[in-house]
């Protein structure tokens, strides 16, 4: 009885100091957006960059018949750098910033030529 006592306890302390640590860990951000041309026109297989800032670790994502792209899981504590490139044209370098509180970032990228 006494032992069944003692591990329910430590289940309910291991519970809370779980839950506690849950409310310090910064939930992750989601990046989209879609290629488009200067006619507006979605670029499908277009390559789109994402360089993280604080390593200059680069990802990429080729963009789906739609001309969308999606970047999950990005650490919210980090300025990240994102840019296409199409048939040898690429897009302006445009910021997605730490100081950018959303949890889910849209950033459309143009190639104008």
């Amino acid at each position: 009885m006494k032992r069944s006592i003692a591990l329910l306890a430590f289940l309910v302390c291991l519970a809370a100091l779980t839950a506690s640590a849950d409310k310090n860990v910064s939930p992750m951000r989601l990046l989209t957006g879609q290629v488009v041309n200067r006619a507006e026109t979605p670029l499908p297989n277009a390559v789109v960059y994402l360089t993280n800032t604080k390593t200059l670790t680069v990802k990429t994502f080729i963009t789906d018949q739609t001309g969308n792209y999606r970047f999950p899981e990005l650490s919210p504590n980090v300025d990240y750098q994102v840019y296409a490139e199409f048939n040898g044209a690429r897009s302006d370098t445009k910021t997605l910033s730490s100081f950018d509180s959303r949890q889910r970032a849209v950033i459309n990228l143009k190639i104008s030529k």
